[in-house]
């Protein structure tokens, strides 16, 4: 597994290589929280787990009189969230009738942050006629192996393109004004719950100070929306469920965002639109880290988020996570735990990828050298792309649509591309990029297909035609790497 990002330069409308997501692996017993400055974060957070679904009575005065002040009371789910500079106030609340558990809030780094991508931008964005085979001229299509990896196109031919199911990005900021995000965004119910921190805004953090602040031409959740739904106009790139809704809700910032962020964003998603939420019918959360079972603080807050999972599986919503890119073999890790995507009822997704697309490779079920693996941690496998091929140096060509060609290294052709957020005020910005965070919006967009097919099914049916229709790859049954298989698009809307 690298340890360093390879970056190309590409001459095409904006095209960067990006290895996304490589966590260090934790050493067993060592930290089990990543503890990051994404902006200062005072005063302090506290998630409170209550007794009962609703809170108790004056929860919020009572709050008041321990010195802190109430910023949001889950009522659906038992959980509250409150801030306080007091050092006492936590002791003090947890003394209220009701509160179960006070836990400080902790930051962390869900999507570890990369090198700035090197760019050649073009002043131009070359249109094609409109395409007697759906979705098979965006300029980018020859170099999209991932769609034919889970035999989306097959789907798309027989009229299932996700229209009608909504599908909420819960990451990071999202570029509302690209050409290949713009048309499918329901802006009105995109929000942020980053303090000061609007939806469609990011960055990343300095490797030389570690601060959060740089201008980043990334942009992790617009990348990973593109891969979900990038309407097929034609254009630049195609979507798993090109007719799908998406929904950004912005839970981090410069990869990184509290806990009470994250469980805010679920819950929030996965309300319906009647009672203020974004009626989202898919949650994807290509974000995670892994922490100690035993650790008290991360306990607490994991049965926090486990209670916005769940949250989420009774009001019909499917949720689906990045099971992450440590290499860790969680069937012999026990001391570990990876979350959101090993939280109750969450779809966990491992990375495949080719070596050598550019040359000729078409086995992209091959497992990716950096995913987590484990029968008792996988549920599905899907394109994630793999940055091993070798030489690195070694340079090739691929066509793009409807003339031209793209050179790069040949390595960069085995990641998945996708829209990001470009340099100034681009519009037509592709990088490519790697990791499980690429591999689970390619689960939830073929979980969009089955809803735009089959109508708002609850999220165990839509996980059962997900297992049933899945190509069952490795050994029989469930296996490591694999899960309950490859997800296959077009089996799952037959």
């Amino acid at each position: 597994m690298r340890t360093s990002v390879r970056v190309a330069t590409v001459l095409l409308v904006t095209l960067a290589a990006l290895s996304c997501g490589r966590d260090e692996p934790l050493r067993p017993g060592g930290p089990s929280l990543s503890f990051v400055s994404a902006d200062s974060v005072s005063p302090v957070t506290y998630v409170l787990d209550l007794d009962a679904l609703v809170p108790p009575p004056f929860l919020d005065a009572q709050i008041q009189r321990a010195g802190g002040e109430l910023t949001a009371s889950l009522d659906k789910i038992g959980v509250a969230i409150a801030t306080s500079s007091d050092p006492a106030f936590a002791s003090r609340v947890a003394k209220l009738r009701g509160v179960r558990t006070v836990t400080e809030d902790t930051m962390v780094q869900w999507v570890p942050q990369d090198t700035e991508p090197t760019m050649v931008e073009l002043d131009d964005l070359v249109s094609v006629e409109p395409a007697s085979v759906f979705g098979s001229l965006e300029s980018f299509r020859p170099l999209q192996w991932a769609p034919d990896a889970v035999s989306a196109p097959a789907a798309w031919t027989a009229g299932a393109i996700g229209t009608g199911a909504r599908v909420a990005i819960v990451d990071g900021g999202i570029r509302d004004t690209h050409i290949d995000i713009a048309p499918e965004l329901d802006v009105a119910h995109s929000t942020s719950f980053v303090p000061g921190r609007p939806f469609n805004f990011d960055q990343r953090v300095s490797p030389a100070t570690g601060v959060c602040g740089l201008t980043d031409t990334f942009w992790h959740g617009t990348h990973v929306a593109g891969i979900v739904a990038a309407p097929a106009n034609n254009r630049g790139t195609v979507g798993i469920a090109p007719g799908a809704t998406i929904i950004g809700v912005k839970v981090l910032h410069c990869g990184s965002g509290l806990f009470s962020w994250v469980i805010q964003g679920i819950y929030y998603a996965a309300t319906p639109i009647a009672e203020g939420g974004a009626g989202a019918d898919v949650i994807n959360m290509s974000l995670g880290a892994a922490f100690d079972r035993q650790g008290r603080g991360a306990a607490a807050l994991a049965v926090a988020l486990g209670k916005a999972t769940t949250y989420a599986y009774q009001r019909g919503v499917t949720v689906v996570a990045a099971l992450g890119n440590n290499g860790f073999d969680f069937d012999h890790t026990n001391n570990l735990v990876f979350l959101p995507a090993m939280s109750p009822h969450v779809v966990a997704v491992a990375a495949t990828g080719p070596l050598g697309f550019a040359l000729g490779a078409t086995d992209y079920d091959r497992p990716a050298s950096y995913t987590n693996f484990g029968q008792s941690a996988v549920d599905f496998a899907a394109p994630g792309g793999d940055d091993v091929f070798e030489p690195a140096a070694e340079e090739c060509t691929l066509p793009r649509l409807p003339s031209g060609v793209v050179t790069t290294n040949c390595w960069v052709f085995d990641l998945v591309i996708a829209p990001c957020r470009g340099s100034g005020t681009s519009n037509v910005t592709y990088c490519w990029a790697d990791g499980t965070s690429m591999a689970a919006p390619a689960v939830s967009g073929v979980a969009a297909l089955i809803i735009g097919k089959f109508g708002r099914l609850p999220p165990a049916q839509v996980i059962a035609r997900l297992r049933a229709s899945a190509d069952d790859l490795g050994k029989p049954g469930n296996d490591d790497f694999y899960g309950g298989g490859r997800v296959n698009a077009l089996r799952a809307v037959q």
